[in-house]
Formats: C-alpha cells, structure tokens, sequence
C-alpha cells in the first residue's frame, strides 16, 4: 500500500512538471514572435542593437502621413533594420483631409513593393473614431492593394474597429489593434499591447507588438513574385 501511494506520489509529481514545462515552452514560443513599430520619434535607431534581443523578430516602419508628410527617417530605418536581419514592413498614416488617390501618390514615392517583406499597413488613428469617410477608407484600400498586390492589414483602435470594420467586408483583411489595457475583444492579428516598452538600440519608448496565438510571422510576409514563364514555354506559346 505505501508502495503503491508512493507510485502514485511520483506520478503526480511528473505531470505537475510535464504540464508546467509544456505551458512554459509554449508561452516562451509567443513572446519569441514579437515586433516594434518606429518613426521618427524614436530619433536615430542603432538597429544592430535591436536586433540583439532575440524576441523582436519584425518592424513596422512609419513612411507617409495624409497627401505630403513623408517621415525623414523612414529610408535609413528600412535600409538599416533590414541589414540587421529584421523583417521589414512600411505604414501610412491615414488623413480624413485628402482624397485616397492623394494620399496614395504620396505612400508610391516612398514605399517601394521590392523592399518590403511585410504587408503594408494603413494606420487609422483612434481619433477618426468620428467622420472617417469610408468611402475614401475603402478607395486607399484597394489603391494599396493594387499598388503592392497584397490586402493591407488595417490598424486601428478597438472603438474604431468596433464602429466602422467589425462587418464582413472586412474580413479578408488582417487587422493590427491597439490596446494597452488589456486583451483585444475584437479579433485580431497583431496586437499593439504597449506603446511603452524599452528595448536595447532606442531612446525613450516604443511600440510593442505580438500576434494573436492563431496567427504568425507567415500571415503578414508579402507573398512570393510569381515565377516568369520559361522561355521555352513562351516559344511554344507563340508558335500557336
């Protein structure tokens, strides 16, 4: 009986640390997959430090604002994040002053579809929670989509999801929420869970971002170039 009690004993033992290891390693796999987002506010960025923490595997780079504003920093950023080794991708802060074509000229001289290896994005602050203009919304949408040949994900914050994306048209679209209370109640595949975090390489604050647990790195890479026809299978296209 003691023998048995103690088998028993033992076999609890092993679960409790089987179980506690299993969720450690799955919570260490999600705070792996982490990202930042930048601008010129953050100054002048030492990149390879970033890179150093090994958590932060992505960034998300402020490039346009409205019909004119291009962020000074936005090409040394790209150019020096992506040499460090992260994966790069470019936003463009909407205006509700602008038609979309205006704005969309201005993101296509900045945001070059050879240099990103993330889908853009079109960041839709909390304070368009009013008169956001859909139309025009929807028109930038599609005009990015175009232009990069991917949907763009939308970032926004939880009121303005809830008012003005929360419907089916929306739903093929990757959605970037800000909140730094607590758990987003809307779905989600990047979650902005800070806008105070510290990393090695920035002075002062930055954005911190992590994904929902069902999705990943792989939803937000821009999809691979087709590949060209082979040269023989244009001849024999043309000899038709």
């Amino acid at each position: 009986m003691k023998m048995e009690k103690g088998k028993i004993c033992l076999l609890c033992i092993s679960l409790f640390f089987i179980f506690h290891f299993s969720f450690f390693i799955s919570a260490q796999a999600q705070v792996r997959t982490r990202g930042i987002d930048v601008s010129k506010f953050q100054g002048t960025v030492n990149w390879a430090k970033v890179a150093k923490d090994s958590t932060i595997k992505f960034v998300y780079i402020r490039a346009t604002e409205g019909t004119s504003i291009q962020d000074a920093y936005y090409k040394t950023n790209l150019t020096k994040a992506k040499k460090a080794g992260l994966l790069v991708g470019s936003y463009h802060v909407y205006s509700s002053k602008t038609t979309a074509y205006q704005q969309m000229a201005n993101i296509r001289k900045m945001v070059k579809k050879s240099e990103q290896d993330l889908i853009p994005v079109l960041d839709i602050e909390g304070h368009h929670s009013g008169r956001l203009y859909m139309e025009r919304v929807d028109k930038l949408l599609e005009l990015m989509e175009i232009e990069y040949g991917v949907k763009p994900m939308i970032y926004t914050s939880e009121k303005v999801y809830k008012t003005h994306f929360a419907n089916k048209k929306y739903a093929k679209y990757h959605i970037f929420i800000a909140n730094y209370r607590g758990y987003p109640t809307t779905r989600f595949t990047l979650w902005q869970y800070t806008e105070k975090g510290h990393c090695n390489g920035i002075s002062g604050f930055v954005d911190f971002n992590r994904f929902h647990r069902n999705h990943s790195l792989s939803d937000i890479k821009m999809p691979k170039p087709k590949k060209a026809q082979t040269a023989a299978t244009d001849t024999t296209s043309k000899s038709k």
